[in-house]
C-alpha cells in the first residue's frame, strides 16, 4: 500500500471502495449544504475542507447547496456572509444552489406519493401528533387521518399549496411504519404551511418542505455521488433512502449518505441558536465580531484561510466526537502567521524614556528586517530620536538578577538601535513612574561592526520614537469564554460562563511606517503578539486586533486562577 494510501480518512476509504468496485471516477460529485440562518463558524471548516478538498482530490465538482427551506430564520445576509467564507477559504464551487430551486419537483414528487398511497394529510396538532409516536421501545399510534382517501389528501394537498389553510391546520407526512424502531420512520413530516416571504421565491409558496424530505432528494436532482453529514444524521440515513426509493430511476446516480464526527472547539459554542442568542443580547458586536468562532470573526481577528485550512486537515476526519483545544487551532495561526508576517514595532503600554546624552534635534533611520525568516520581505527604516516609549512592564527600579530589562544602573539593548543604561526616573504623586532617565553608548550601535556594538547585554527591548508615534486603537481580544465547555452543563446556562474581559480596547503607539496599512494587513508586533487591522480602521485612525499572543500564556493564567 502506497504511503498516499495509509494517510486516507475513513471517508476517502469509503470513495475509493467505491472506485474499485467500479463506480467511474468521472460521475463523483460533492457538495457543501449550509442552511443560510446564520455565519459559518469553524465547526463548518471541517465539512467545508472535507467535500472541497475530495473534489480537489479527485478533480470532481462540487456543489455549494442552500438548504433554504425555511423562511423563518434564512436571509440573503446569510447567504451572502456563506459564499464570501467559503471562497476566501480557497475554494471554488461549481455549481451554487438552492433547495428552493427544487420546490416544484419536490411537489410533483409529494404528489406521486400521495398517488402511491405512501404520504397523505394529517389534520391534528404537533401536540397530538408527538404523544403519538411512541418511544424508542413502544411502538406509536396511527394518526386518525391515516387513512384519509388518495382523492381527499390530493384536494387538501393542493389547497395547502393554494394558501387556504392557517398555519398549523395541515401537515403532509410520509405513510410509512409507526412501529419501526426508528422513530424517524414513524410517518415523518414533508410539508408544513408557512404564510412567509422567502429570500428567493418571495410569497410563490406557502408550503415548505422538511429537511429529510429536501436533502436527499435534491442530492439526487443533482447527481452527488457521495452525501457527506455530521453524525447527529446517522439515524436519518434509513429515511433518507426510503425517500429515494419513492422517486429514483435505475439509470441514474444513487447518492450514498456516510457521516463524520463534529470537532468542537473548547472555550466556544458553536450553535447557531447559541450564537445568536450571543449577537442579540449584545455580548458581542455582530456575527463577524473578532471573538466569535464564524469564519467571518475569526478572518477579522486576523487568522488567515491558511491556518484554518491547516487546522482541519490536522484535526481529520474521525468517526467520534470529542473536544479539540483550541490552543491548537491558536498554534496554526501562530505558525502560519511566523512566516508571512512582517515585525514591526509598537508599544501598547508606554512610558516615555529620555535619552540625555542624545542630541535634542537629531534624528536617526536605523534598519530594520522586515521578516528575519524571509530574505525576500527586505528591511525598512526606523525613526530613532532622543525621547523613545517603551513597555511600563520593562522598566524597575529595582529587580533581581533574573529581571532582564531595564532597571536602575542597568543595561538593555534596544532592537536594531543602541545600548542604553538607565540613570534614574520620574514619578508622580501616586508613586507611578512617569518618566525615564537614560543615557546611550554611541558606539554601540546595532549592526555598526565597532567592538562596542558587539558588547553582549541579556536585555532586548522594543521602542517607538516619541515625535514619530501613530497613535493606534488596539483591541485585545482573548477567549469569549472561561470554560472550556460551557455548553455542556446540563445545571447552568451557557451565559454563565462569559468571560467578561474578552476585550480590553487600549491606545498604543505604533512605528510610522504602519501610517498606510491596509485592512486585513498582518504584523508581528515584536515581542507581543500577531495584529491585523480592523475594518473600522479609517484614514487617520488605524484600529488594530490582536490575532494571537506570540505564545500560549491561557495555561498559565488558568493555572494560578
Amino acid at each position: 500500500m502506497s504511503e498516499e494510501k495509509k494517510t486516507l480518512n475513513f471517508i476517502e476509504h469509503i470513495v475509493e471502495e467505491d472506485l474499485s468496485n467500479g463506480f467511474p471516477k468521472e460521475q463523483l460529485r460533492f457538495r457543501f449544504p449550509p442552511e443560510p440562518n446564520g455565519y459559518l463558524h469553524i465547526g463548518h471548516a471541517s465539512s467545508i475542507c472535507l467535500n472541497f478538498g475530495l473534489g480537489l482530490r479527485y478533480n470532481a465538482p462540487v456543489n455549494l447547496r442552500f438548504d433554504d427551506t425555511n423562511p423563518i430564520k434564512e436571509e440573503k445576509e446569510f447567504v451572502d456572509a456563506i459564499k464570501r467564507d467559503v471562497a476566501w477559504l480557497g475554494y471554488a464551487w461549481e455549481n451554487e444552489c438552492y433547495a428552493s430551486d427544487y420546490f416544484q419537483q419536490l411537489y410533483d414528487w409529494a404528489v406521486q406519493l400521495i398517488k402511491n398511497g405512501k404520504a397523505y394529510i394529517d389534520s391534528q396538532s404537533s401536540e397530538e401528533m408527538a404523544s403519538q409516536k411512541g418511544t424508542p421501545t413502544e411502538p406509536g399510534t396511527n394518526s386518525p387521518f391515516r387513512d384519509r382517501s388518495i382523492k381527499e389528501n390530493l384536494e387538501l394537498f393542493e389547497g395547502m399549496k393554494e394558501g387556504k389553510f392557517p398555519e398549523g391546520s395541515h401537515v403532509l407526512r410520509a405513510k410509512i411504519d409507526m412501529a419501526d424502531p426508528n422513530m424517524l420512520m414513524r410517518d415523518p413530516l414533508m410539508y408544513r404551511i408557512l404564510h412567509k416571504s422567502h429570500h428567493r421565491t418571495n410569497t410563490d409558496w406557502c408550503i415548505y418542505p422538511m429537511y429529510d424530505w429536501t436533502h436527499g432528494e435534491s442530492d439526487y436532482i443533482e447527481q452527488v455521488s457521495h452525501s457527506l453529514c455530521t453524525l447527529e444524521f446517522r439515524p436519518h440515513r434509513k429515511l433518507y433512502d426510503w425517500f429515494l426509493d419513492q422517486v429514483i430511476d435505475e439509470k441514474d446516480i444513487r447518492p450514498k449518505q456516510r457521516e463524520f464526527a463534529r470537532r468542537n472547539l473548547s472555550h466556544t459554542v458553536v450553535s447557531k441558536r447559541k450564537l445568536l442568542q450571543l449577537v442579540e443580547k449584545k455580548v458581542v458586536n455582530g456575527w463577524d465580531d473578532p471573538r466569535m468562532p464564524t469564519i467571518s470573526g475569526l478572518r477579522r481577528r486576523g487568522y488567515t484561510a491558511e491556518s484554518i485550512r491547516n487546522f482541519a486537515d490536522t484535526i481529520g476526519i474521525a468517526k467520534r466526537e470529542n473536544l479539540v483545544d483550541v490552543s491548537l487551532l491558536e498554534f496554526h495561526v501562530r505558525e502560519h502567521l511566523n512566516k508571512i508576517a512582517p515585525r514591526v514595532m509598537a508599544v501598547l503600554n508606554p512610558v516615555k524614556v529620555v535619552i540625555t546624552n542624545y542630541p535634542k534635534e537629531n534624528t536617526e533611520w536605523l534598519k530594520a528586517e522586515n521578516n528575519p525568516g524571509d530574505e525576500s520581505a527586505g528591511d525598512r527604516e526606523v525613526p530613532f530620536s532622543r525621547e523613545i516609549y517603551i513597555e511600563q512592564e520593562d522598566f524597575r527600579e529595582e529587580a533581581n538578577r533574573k529581571f532582564f530589562r531595564l532597571k536602575l544602573g542597568g543595561e538593555v539593548r534596544l532592537k536594531n538601535g543602541y545600548i542604553i543604561k538607565a540613570e534614574s526616573c520620574t514619578k508622580d504623586k501616586d508613586g507611578k513612574v512617569t518618566e525615564i532617565q537614560c543615557t546611550y553608548d554611541p558606539k554601540s550601535k546595532s549592526g555598526s561592526g565597532t567592538e562596542e556594538s558587539l558588547r553582549k547585554v541579556k536585555g532586548t527591548l522594543h521602542w517607538v520614537s516619541v515625535p514619530h508615534a501613530i497613535p493606534a486603537e488596539v483591541r485585545l481580544y482573548d477567549r469569549l469564554f472561561k470554560d472550556e465547555a460551557p455548553d455542556s452543563h446540563k445545571d447552568k446556562d451557557f451565559m454563565e460562563f462569559v468571560n467578561t474581559d474578552s476585550l480590553q480596547v487600549i491606545t498604543a503607539f505604533v512605528e510610522p511606517s504602519l501610517k498606510d496599512a491596509q485592512v486585513e494587513d498582518h504584523f508581528q508586533f515584536q515581542r507581543l503578539g500577531y495584529f491585523n487591522i480592523d475594518v473600522d480602521s479609517k484614514p487617520g485612525k488605524l484600529v488594530f486586533n490582536r490575532t494571537v499572543p506570540l505564545r500560549d500564556t491561557w495555561a498559565k493564567i488558568q493555572e494560578r486562577s
